[in-house]
């Protein structure tokens, strides 16, 4: 789950992470207010929503007086922000987030994410700060600094330390990165954290440390014991049709194709995508049914496809296990009896009751294409397509 900049910076300023002055308005008359409270010659405009690169968008403006911040934001809100982020069809600006100017020395990186390869957290920082990181690992990997923290004896006081010089920082700018970094971490595993990320971390020219920036990404399955967090959930901010599949617990996530997928587990969906991608066509969807799913939930998983316009054709890939071949059909017959399906199905079975899910697929009545294998599968999908 993601939440926007200003939350972020919330939860950080509780952990004692130094934060700008500001606060989160929804109309152009609330910013200026705000712009007014705030009391400085400097402030900045920023629109919120779940994505990156906003600057570069229209996204972000400096402005110098209370009168401008509300013009800024009467520009802003509203308006439909498009970033390499977003995709073409861009977010609707909601809601801005007034802040007091700060005069900028330099710009730093700091970040926590979970290495999985090697089953700990990562403290990553960088002097190339206000750009994102995968570009700075991609051009100057010599550049990111990185401490791995041992979910045994966890964060210690070295750490920063080595952090803060391995930067090439002074003796009072570590001193100062400590509480930064302890915040950030705690924040980070107290939380349930994916992501805490600080971008720009900014050294003022008062020689001060802020965090400018801040973006947090959390584990969906830990929302159930912090529910604080599950309440920031903004859902203007998700797909209509992932929200529809979350509360079936499904796994969909919205693509650019035009071929929905079906399947039972998260390496099969991939290698699916794949193969139709190879074959010639696009996958519309990641949808993962699970190894448990039920008819209901096979029917409700249709149902989401058939919701999704740029769907074209449904390519049904499923290696029965726990979820049983027969069930998968029983599911997919009853779902395009009651939906009007106008787009060609694919169906590829293997594993527990195949042939059972076979026969119930051929005496539905309906015009499924039965696959023996994934290329013939998606050789059929890119087939119907061209009909």
């Amino acid at each position: 789950m993601k939440i926007h900049e200003y939350q972020a910076k919330e939860i950080l300023k509780s952990y004692g992470v130094p934060v700008p002055k500001g606060r989160v308005a929804e109309t152009p008359e609330e910013a200026g207010r705000i712009a007014k409270e705030i009391g400085t010659e400097t402030f900045v405009v920023k629109a919120q929503i779940h994505a990156g690169g906003r600057g570069k968008g229209g996204g972000i403006r400096v402005v110098h007086s209370a009168r401008e911040a509300q013009n800024a934001a009467k520009k802003i809100l509203g308006m439909t922000l498009v970033t390499h982020q977003t995709g073409p069809a861009g977010r609707i600006v909601r809601k801005v987030l007034i802040e007091e100017g700060v005069e900028i020395e330099e710009e730093l990186y700091l970040g926590v994410v979970v290495d999985r390869s090697k089953a700990c957290p990562v403290i990553m920082a960088s002097r190339e700060g206000g750009v994102e990181i995968e570009r700075v690992a991609g051009e100057s990997p010599e550049k990111i600094v990185k401490e791995w923290i041992s979910p045994v004896t966890g964060f210690r006081p070295f750490h920063p330390n080595k952090i803060g010089f391995g930067l090439g920082l002074n003796l009072g700018q570590v001193g100062k990165m400590r509480g930064i970094l302890s915040g950030l971490y705690k924040s980070f595993i107290e939380k349930d954290c994916l992501l805490a990320e600080i971008n720009p971390l900014v050294l003022t020219k008062g020689g001060d440390l802020i965090a400018l920036d801040a973006k947090m990404n959390f584990d969906d399955n830990g929302l159930f014991r912090r529910k604080e967090i599950a309440a920031l959930r903004d859902l203007n901010e998700e797909d209509p049709l992932e929200i529809e599949a979350s509360k079936y617990n499904l796994n969909y996530i919205k693509l650019d194709g035009n071929v929905g997928c079906m399947v039972n587990g998260a390496g099969l969906a991939m290698a699916t995508m794949d193969i139709i991608k190879v074959t010639g066509a696009a996958p519309a969807n990641f949808l993962d049914v699970g190894g448990g799913a039920t008819v209901e939930m096979v029917k409700n998983g249709f149902e989401i496809l058939m919701s999704d316009k740029d769907v074209k054709a449904v390519l049904i890939n499923i290696f029965g296990g726990i979820l049983r071949c027969d069930t998968l059909a029983v599911g997919v017959t009853e779902a395009v009896s009651e939906v009007k399906v106008k787009v060609p199905v694919v169906v590829r079975l293997e594993g527990t009751n195949v042939e059972e899910g076979r026969r119930i697929l051929r005496d539905s009545g309906l015009n499924f294409i039965i696959a023996q294998g994934m290329k013939e599968a998606a050789e059929k999908v890119v087939e119907a397509l061209k009909a």
